[in-house]
């Protein structure tokens, strides 16, 4: 790839508008983001596997400033209210002003949690997000939703507050490990099964390309995914009616990682498998054809993504944590279902019998897959 190769799309929302910047070296270029900087407080969330490879990088762009760092345990289990009380009592040691940035340095639970924490401190100051995953890139870092996970369900608590700007160094691609790597494909995935046929019809013919971390591919598909989702978001920032799509997945998802207590399924597996879930749940309501179903499977399975529920986890337990979905209303399941790639819509009152239903197959699939 050029090194000068650099996107550059912009989260369009009035005064709050803000670039996503995508390319090589960025994190190297403080002249890029340390204007965004407004006042002499700075506060980098990271963790202990990231801060060692890329904090220096960053802190050579703070020179002057009042700043510290904050290192959280890698995993999605620290993604939770004890931290944030911590990253609050960072900002309160480093006499942190109205004018102070919180900087994210990391993947989806970094920044979720730094995010969530910039919007509490003095009821909300700047944060800048500076993800490290392909996940964090492609999805979690753009559209400001933070949050932090309960013991009953992910994602529970949170608030839409949206970011300076979003600085995605793909050099940090480098150092993430495979599995990693592949859970964010999961998102990039998702993008085009629910909005993009034509994009979809492209991660079909690179597929091979994006496994195999060709970077000129993996630029050009996470540029694709971040233009789509900031269109959505710029359309609707609160999630009222079409950002919901995004959620293709996530409700199967975040309910297959409640079971693993966070530590079974990476996000992006989790979605990768929820996905496929929603598939099979929108053929057996009769809005899609079990043809579109075998893409989505073929495209997961390609990219080495994981396709079944993994063993142990009860249907009724499912149900119990997908009831908590912050998308129900009215007592109700609502879920994102589709009626064929690029056709995702928002389905009210879906039987709790279809997904019990739907889940029971799928592990019985696997089993007997297991078995085999």
């Amino acid at each position: 790839m050029n090194k000068s190769s650099l996107h550059s799309i912009n989260v369009a929302l009035g005064q709050r508008s803000y670039p996503v910047w995508i390319g090589s070296g960025l994190l190297n270029d403080p002249a890029r983001w340390r204007p965004l900087l407004r006042g002499h407080h700075a506060l980098v969330v990271s963790n202990t596997t990231v801060a060692p490879l890329y904090l220096s990088r960053v802190a050579a762009g703070l020179e002057g400033l009042r700043w510290s760092s904050f290192l959280l345990d890698d995993g999605e289990v620290h993604k939770s209210f004890a931290n944030v009380g911590r990253v609050l009592e960072a900002l309160g040691q480093l006499g942190a002003t109205r004018d102070a940035c919180v900087i994210a340095l990391g993947g989806g639970v970094v920044g979720d949690l730094a995010g969530f924490s910039a919007a509490c401190w003095m009821r909300g100051i700047d944060f800048i997000q500076m993800p490290t995953t392909l996940l964090a890139m492609v999805d979690s870092s753009v559209g400001g939703k933070t949050g932090v996970n309960l013991p009953v369900g992910k994602n529970l608590a949170g608030a839409f507050h949206q970011p300076r700007a979003v600085i995605a160094d793909i050099d940090t691609l480098a150092t993430l490990p495979a599995r990693e790597y592949r859970a964010g494909l999961a998102e990039v995935v998702k993008g085009a099964a629910i909005g993009d046929e034509a994009f979809f019809v492209w991660l079909e013919q690179h597929a091979d390309a994006l496994a195999a971390r060709d970077v000129d591919t993996l630029l050009e598909a996470i540029a694709r995914k971040v233009q789509y989702k900031a269109g959505v978001v710029a359309r609707d920032e609160t999630e009222q009616g079409e950002r919901a799509l995004l959620n293709f997945g996530h409700t199967f998802g975040h309910a297959l990682e409640t079971a693993g207590h966070y530590t079974t399924l990476l996000h992006g597996e989790a979605v990768a498998i929820g996905m496929l879930l929603a598939a099979h749940l929108s053929e057996r309501c009769g809005m899609s054809e079990p043809g579109d179903t075998a893409r989505l499977e073929r495209l997961l399975r390609t990219l080495g993504l994981p396709l079944t529920i993994p063993p142990g986890m009860d249907t009724e337990q499912l149900l119990q944590w997908m009831r908590l979905d912050k998308k129900n209303a009215a007592g109700q399941l609502r879920l994102i279902l589709w009626r064929g790639i690029g056709r995702a819509e928002i389905v009210d009152a879906v039987a709790e019998s279809a997904v019990a239903a739907t889940l029971d197959a799928a592990k019985a699939s696997a089993a007997r897959a297991a078995a085999t």
